[in-house]
């Protein structure tokens, strides 16, 4: 197993990634700011919340990068069309598991059984994150597949 490239390239996909989310919500593309939901896990401020939250997605995504090498090892191979492969099971995974699962478990997300009674600051995700916007899935899609393509381009090289 490559322990230094799943450190390092692991790292580089997730800022990847993470630049595509950045991108589409600046461009107005989804309204999905993973940073401040990651980050009001931890802190009510804004600011911090950004920052903590661009922290605990790397911490994630070197989570997730890990398992992308065990396929990788598993399967004697690391190709580009294999993370993107994998970054489509990620996708998936994220948009109809981890999403919905965050009002359960975040202090300052609603949910759909909250009621009139919450002082919850963030919207839940909703379905595929639709509450974000009708593009978000299309977004969170593309970002998966940048993740998994560089990912896999990147280990294959090495």
């Amino acid at each position: 197993m490559d322990w230094a490239g799943w450190a390092v390239f692991g790292l580089v996909a997730t800022t990847a990634l993470t630049a595509v989310m950045t991108t589409a919500q600046l461009a107005g593309l989804t309204r999905l700011d993973l940073p401040l939901v990651l980050g009001t896990l931890v802190t009510e401020d804004p600011d911090r919340a950004r920052a903590a939250g661009f922290a605990i997605h790397l911490g994630v995504g070197q989570l997730f990068a890990l398992g992308y090498v065990l396929v990788f090892a598993l399967l004697h191979r690391a190709t580009w069309w294999l993370g993107g492969l994998l970054g489509l099971l990620h996708v998936g995974v994220a948009l109809m598991v981890l999403l919905p699962l965050l009002p359960g478990l975040h202090p300052r997300m609603a949910s759909h059984r909250a009621g009139p009674a919450s002082t919850a600051v963030l919207e839940p995700p909703g379905p595929l994150a639709l509450n974000y916007g009708a593009r978000t899935p299309a977004v969170a899609i593309a970002a998966h597949l940048v993740y998994g393509t560089v990912l896999g381009l990147l280990l294959q090289a090495r």
